[in-house]
């Protein structure tokens, strides 16, 4: 396996999978390179909106595919924004906008815990009968304000107690090892060794 389509046209996500899967010589491809339309993402959980994108994918392209469906759930806010984190604001989708949202939420509430979780999902067809699925879940508190310009998202916000700074603050390296997606891409290259795919 050499070429895996990635269902997504995230640049900051296209970055981050092209970094972690260069070292097993895998090239990734966004999958608008391959002319792949977006879709909906109609389920309320982050696995089936993964797997429905993933077989997506690999139904256009005749390639194995992977996809992603992660958000920033919000312990008090009963895990919002979740499965709607890149549209929370609304349509279009905006950063900015989302963060200024959350902000506002979350204006006078003193209690901020919050976690990223990422579902990752891989199929070597469409109609792969053992789909691979990882995930990763990163802790971390909603901060004041936005702060640093790297990564995407909610990044500028989320706040890591243990390196006093937030995810945007970090550079590339270190946000891969201890993100939501780095820690699920790290379990899918332990499931990859299980099945004998790298």
């Amino acid at each position: 396996m050499q070429q895996i389509v990635l269902a997504s046209n995230n640049q900051g996500k296209i970055t981050e999978f092209r970094e972690i899967f260069a070292e097993f010589n895998i090239e990734i491809i966004p999958q608008q390179q391959l002319a792949v339309p977006e879709i909906e993402e109609p389920f309320t959980t982050f696995v089936e909106n993964s797997l429905h994108k993933a077989r997506h994918c690999a139904k256009v392209t005749g390639l194995p595919a992977l996809a992603d469906d992660s958000g920033l759930c919000v312990t008090i806010l009963n895990g919002a924004p979740g499965i709607y984190s890149a549209r929370y604001a609304g349509i279009p989708k905006s950063d900015i906008n989302n963060i200024n949202k959350l902000l506002a939420d979350m204006d006078s509430i003193e209690k901020r815990q919050a976690y990223f979780y990422c579902s990752l999902v891989f199929v070597r067809s469409v109609e792969d009968p053992q789909p691979i699925i990882a995930e990763g879940i990163f802790h971390g508190e909603i901060n004041h304000h936005p702060a640093g310009t790297n990564g995407h998202g909610y990044d500028p916000i989320f706040w890591l107690p243990e390196y006093q700074k937030t995810v945007a603050e970090l550079d590339s390296i270190s946000k891969n090892k201890i993100s939501h997606r780095g820690l699920a891409l790290q379990d899918l290259i332990c499931k990859f060794k299980l099945f004998n795919l790298i």
